[in-house]
């Protein structure tokens, strides 16, 4: 244990028993998905030196003192009860290092974890006035899941090649090697974020708290006006409606943003949360970190196969429903693709007459989508 955490302030955690996991390896709430998007990231042709060079250039020094110059950092004497939340997730986590944490005026609520030799978890004013105390413990065990994760180091790149890169001359962002690269950080960190959400809830082991930051996130502070049944409708009726052009907009629609959409995240979270899995852990039932060294990557990759497998035969997506159809042999594959660009799913199909003949993008909303924590 090292010096700087003892597990001091568990004695302020509020009297709700929650259960910790010693010693939890972070592959016990790691999402499929997240494990091998990091895989594929790590095989782009040029990742490796990008990130080299990258790692020796960044001014993590510099960072550092950034926040601890213009941000409030937690501790007993400030935002106190961020404090005590912070210490409890650690404990939770068995994360021994306690991650130091920053409290940064903004009024868009977000957190991040970032930081290449060591996490620093900054939280924005937006977030913390917006979310009570149940809803923000879920927020900061899911940062403090991206530090157990090693998140911080590939989520630091990817905000020195976005957002503040237009600030560095010498980054060369419309090289395609470095577009691709971005590319499949954006993806990884949408899938990690999956993780995250799993890890937040093992801390605040509260899935309606979980649910309804996700909501406020989405929706501001209206809970009154909101109702979590209807917003998980909105995931399945995401996931299901249209034809193949709104499946085809989804993807371009996702591609820009560094966070899933929060319907589909509050989704795969309940989902989870129902899962033999989830209960097995609650029960005490998981990995260990000190058997991580045993782990075959062939195993990961076999987990995360399996999942997309699954993933791809139980959609409701049109793509989806069209690639599993395709591969059970199922008709005729020009003929399935002008049905399903043609709105015709469910019927033969007929001239698209009036808008239908226009641009396949020119009936959907493309105003750029807003990230949310």
């Amino acid at each position: 244990m090292s010096d700087g955490h003892e597990h001091t302030g568990h004695e302020h955690v509020p009297s709700r028993q929650r259960r910790r996991f010693p010693g939890i390896s972070s592959r016990t709430y790691e999402h499929p998905a997240d494990r091998s998007a990091l895989v594929a990231l790590r095989k782009l042709s040029g990742f490796d030196t990008v990130f080299k060079a990258l790692s020796g250039l960044l001014p993590e020094r510099s960072l550092r003192l950034l926040f601890l110059s213009d941000s409030v950092r937690v501790s007993d004497q400030q935002f106190a009860h961020l404090n005590v939340m912070l210490l409890d997730a650690c404990y939770i986590l068995d994360l021994e290092k306690v991650p130091p944490m920053y409290v940064n005026q903004d009024p868009q609520p977000n957190a991040m974890c970032i930081g290449l030799d060591e996490p620093i978890i900054v939280v924005t004013t937006g977030l913390v006035e917006l979310l009570d105390e149940e809803e923000m413990r879920a927020v900061v065990g899911h940062e403090v899941g991206h530090a157990l994760s090693g998140h911080s180091v590939y989520r630091t790149i990817l905000l020195f090649l976005t957002s503040l890169a237009v600030r560095v001359a010498w980054i060369p962002l419309g090289n395609l090697a470095i577009m691709a690269i971005v590319t499949g950080l954006r993806e990884w960190f949408r899938k990690s974020e999956l993780s995250a959400d799993r890890a937040g809830l093992l801390v605040g082991q509260d899935l309606q708290a979980s649910m309804r930051g996700l909501m406020k996130i989405a929706g501001g502070n209206h809970l009154h006006e909101m109702n979590v049944d209807a917003f998980l409708a909105q995931a399945e009726e995401y996931e299901a409606g249209g034809d193949l052009r709104d499946s085809v907009l989804k993807i371009l629609n996702v591609l820009p943003r560094s966070h899933p959409f929060t319907t589909v995240r509050a989704a795969e979270l309940k989902k989870w949360a129902e899962s033999r899995d989830y209960q097995r852990i609650m029960d005490g039932h998981y990995p260990r970190r000190d058997e991580d060294k045993d782990t075959s990557v062939r195993d990961s990759w076999r987990e995360s196969a399996n999942h997309y497998s699954t993933h791809v035969k139980g959609s409701k997506d049109p793509l989806m429903k069209l690639v599993t159809d395709l591969a059970g042999g199922a008709g005729d594959l020009g003929d399935r693709v002008r049905r399903g660009f043609g709105g015709f799913t469910g019927s033969s199909p007929k001239p698209p007459q009036g808008p239908e003949t226009g641009s396949p993008d020119s009936s959907g909303d493309d105003r750029p989508p807003r990230d949310g924590s």
